[in-house]
């Protein structure tokens, strides 16, 4: 079956208008959105049906077309809706089983190597689209018609009420990234926060900006594998990290956390994750954005937490917060396209542009989520209900801890926002 017939029968979920290099337009589906594919070459399309997983992001990168007026997003809604993920079955499930299995074998001297092929880049360009704190993970929509600088408050906020902190503890950060949930952590829970990056330019913004906000005794931060730290904390989180444990390494992580979690400790673990076995991550995304990386089953991660004798406290799923939180950095990329074509060229921009759309369709339209999953050694580490999580009368964008921690007044940062944020509209409810 050739690229159009396919096209042809497939295509039920909105309309498509496809416009060839030889001039010829052709017409699929009908409804809403209605969008456009503008292709450049002739090869595109054969390229893209012989593997679409791979071909689709690899033809964009190499601007053999383009999403017209109707812009990126509505095309891959289409594209995406109307292409369902198979999932694997008899010797192909077991075969991808096998590639799965050895590509996200991430040894310490390759997960550096991962690390450094996606968080290498100058940190002038996440600040592109990132917000001014440079959380690079899923923000917390709390109310509709936040920014994202206040949805990503609210999603430290939202963390820290799950590790239930009080002033003086410790607290171990594996993932942390530039820094900004632990410099959270410390101005509104008084506690001291030990971060872990395999990122060396990460930890140089993370220690610079600690000492800037006066947090240099509360706040530390290593260039170190999860595997080869030592220490007793009162407290784990991991934010955006799990993805690149890789499924070989599941139960060793866990042991990890246990091995450094107190007895009365809590652990948070926020990891992107999928609802159906596919077979791994997707084949573009990790050749080209995040080697080694996995979107991991639930049912994958509670066999190795109970292979370790943890127990899961709370489990909660944020539907859709990722697609809001990719939606808004897309919107911030897009904006400064030429600033990001003229320093690293058109490839780099439009993989990202392309990385940044493809994700928020899966958040949107496929089986992806977040899970935040509470664990600890005891029952009765949390308490037995979540009305600790939204205390009454309290506003998140405030982040006034005061009433969880009596005595502690809240240090606010002096540094401003780099740039006014662009508002994101979630639904007021979720259709």
């Amino acid at each position: 079956m050739n690229a159009l017939s396919q096209l042809e029968q497939k295509i039920r979920h909105g309309r498509l208008r496809l416009n060839l290099p030889n001039g010829a337009v052709h017409s699929f589906g009908s409804g809403k959105p209605e969008v456009e594919w503008v292709v450049h070459t002739p090869r595109a399309l054969a390229d893209i049906a012989r593997d679409p997983e791979v071909g689709l992001g690899e033809t964009y990168v190499n601007g053999d077309w383009n999403a017209g007026d109707c812009g990126l997003l509505p095309l891959l809604e289409v594209l995406l809706r109307n292409y369902p993920l198979e999932r694997p079955r008899g010797w192909r499930r077991i075969a991808q089983a096998v590639r799965q299995w050895r590509r996200q074998w991430n040894r310490v001297t390759q997960s550096r190597q991962n690390v450094l092929h996606h968080y290498g880049h100058d940190e002038s360009f996440f600040h592109y689209f990132l917000d001014s704190e440079l959380h690079y993970s899923c923000a917390y929509f709390a109310e509709p018609g936040i920014s994202l600088e206040q949805a990503q408050r609210a999603k430290c906020r939202h963390i820290m009420n799950k590790l239930l902190l009080q002033p003086g503890q410790h607290v171990l950060d594996i993932g942390c990234g530039w820094g900004g949930l632990a410099c959270y952590l410390a101005e509104h829970a008084g506690v001291e926060v030990t971060g872990l990056t395999l990122a060396d330019n990460q930890r140089q913004v993370a220690t610079q900006r600690a000492r800037q906000r006066g947090l240099e005794k509360q706040l530390r931060f290593l260039l170190e594998d999860y595997r080869q730290h030592q220490g007793h904390y009162d407290r784990i989180v991991s934010v955006g990290m799990f993805e690149h444990v890789g499924l070989p390494n599941y139960r060793r992580y866990f042991e990890t956390i246990k091995r450094h979690l107190a007895p009365d400790g809590v652990a948070l673990l926020h990891t992107i994750g999928c609802f159906t076995d596919t077979g791994g991550a997707n084949p573009w995304l990790e050749r080209y954005v995040f080697p080694g990386s996995d979107c991991p089953l639930l049912s994958d991660i509670h066999r190795a937490v109970e292979a370790v004798g943890l127990i899961s406290t709370d489990i909660e799923v944020l539907r859709l917060h990722y697609a809001w939180t990719l939606n808004a950095w897309l919107e911030r990329l897009q904006l400064h396209r030429s600033e990001i074509t003229q320093r690293w060229g058109e490839r780099f921009y439009r993989m990202w542009e392309f990385y940044l759309a493809a994700c928020s369709a899966a958040f949107r339209w496929r089986d992806t989520a977040v899970f935040q999953i509470q664990l600890a050694h005891r029952l009765d580490a949390v308490p037995a209900t979540r009305d600790y999580l939204y205390p009454a009368k309290d506003s998140w964008a405030t982040a006034d801890a005061s009433h969880l921690y009596p005595g502690l007044g809240e240090r606010r940062s002096s540094r401003g926002d780099r740039r006014k944020p662009l508002d994101v509209h979630p639904p007021a409810k979720v259709p």
